[in-house]
């Protein structure tokens, strides 16, 4: 689970991609830690998710419940279709709080 981060400007944006499950939950774990002990805000790019487990949602609990005891925010971003599925699944929208796109499709 490949993580990308870097300071711009005033914020980290971070940007996950592949699977987010518990085969890979302590790497991910590990390299996010890093990043969420920094003072500035953070936007977390999760368009590159292709699948979450419960283990992946603990981590962003987590990453969300750090963030918040440091008085900063963290920002769910561009939500794949496996993210906005496990999030609706397990009722977390509002605990998240962050805004996410629904993506219905039309049958002809």
């Amino acid at each position: 689970m490949p993580l990308h981060a870097e300071r711009v400007s005033d914020k980290i944006t971070m940007k996950l991609e592949g699977e987010m499950t518990i085969y890979h939950a302590s790497e991910l774990k590990e390299q996010m830690s890093e990043w969420l002990e920094q003072p500035q805000e953070i936007e977390m790019d999760l368009s590159g998710v292709s699948e979450i487990d419960s283990a992946g949602l603990q981590l962003l609990i987590a990453a969300k419940q750090a963030s918040q005891a440091k008085g900063r925010n963290l920002h769910l971003l561009f939500h794949s279709q496996a993210v906005l599925d496990a999030i609706e699944l397990c009722n977390l929208s509002g605990f998240f709080g962050d805004p996410t796109l629904l993506r219905y499709t039309l049958n002809d």
